[in-house]
């Protein structure tokens, strides 16, 4: 694979901002089909005009959206991001209980991972093979360290959390757990009952922020 890591064109900008309402339904519909082709076929064995098929639009079409393979999968791979990443969770919980809050927050992850389990294992595989998706993939584990690092910072300035710890690595540390379970569950079936994952997960960061758990 040597797909193009350099700045986007202006033609690149257009396909990726389709103007009118059909060309937006369009580009959705390649996206959700690229996403059936990936899971049923695997990356390397997904080829453009099954893509084309399944959305039910000519092949030449979908160059007026994507370039290659690799950018639809970026495509597809940053709508699951947006999925995972912004549970909006402060706004429905408030900062009063970070108890609640921790405990939303992984239900919420291990809920996302589960529903994009399949592109989550086959995104692994393509960072291992792929620079660009490499840096992707890296990028998108900063994310979810910084949101939680920021969580963790604000619980030490109330008073509520361990003053001590470091919380860039603290939250690289339990994010990398709860990320590696998940993995574990939903990936490889390891068989453990939800609400017990989630249990132990909570308690888990509980204790290594050192929280008050008293009722």
């Amino acid at each position: 694979m040597a797909p193009d890591p350099g700045p986007a064109t202006a033609a690149t900008a257009r396909r990726l901002a389709p103007r009118s309402r059909r060309g937006h339904r369009t580009r959705a519909a390649l996206v959700a089909a690229a996403r059936t082709v990936f899971e049923r076929d695997g990356f390397l064995d997904a080829r453009i005009a099954d893509i084309a098929k399944e959305a039910g639009v000519a092949a030449g079409s979908f160059y007026t959206y994507f370039d290659s393979k690799e950018e639809i999968f970026r495509a597809v791979v940053e709508e699951v991001q947006e999925d995972m990443l912004h549970p909006r969770l402060r706004e429905r919980l408030g900062d009063d209980d970070p108890l609640a809050l921790i405990d939303a927050a992984n239900r919420d992850y291990l809920l996302s991972y589960k529903r994009n389990a399949r592109l989550m294992a086959l995104f692994e595989q393509v960072a291992q093979i792929d620079d660009e998706f490499r840096e992707l993939r890296r990028k998108r584990g900063a994310a979810f360290v910084r949101r939680n690092a920021k969580m963790i910072r604000r619980l030490q300035e109330s008073g509520r959390a361990d003053p001590d710890l470091d919380p860039l690595i603290a939250a690289r540390a339990l994010s990398g757990m709860v990320g590696r379970i998940a993995y574990s569950v939903y990936n490889l079936g390891e068989r453990i009952p939800f609400e017990r994952l989630v249990t132990t997960l909570n308690q888990l960061w509980a204790n290594a922020l050192k929280l008050d758990q008293t009722p």
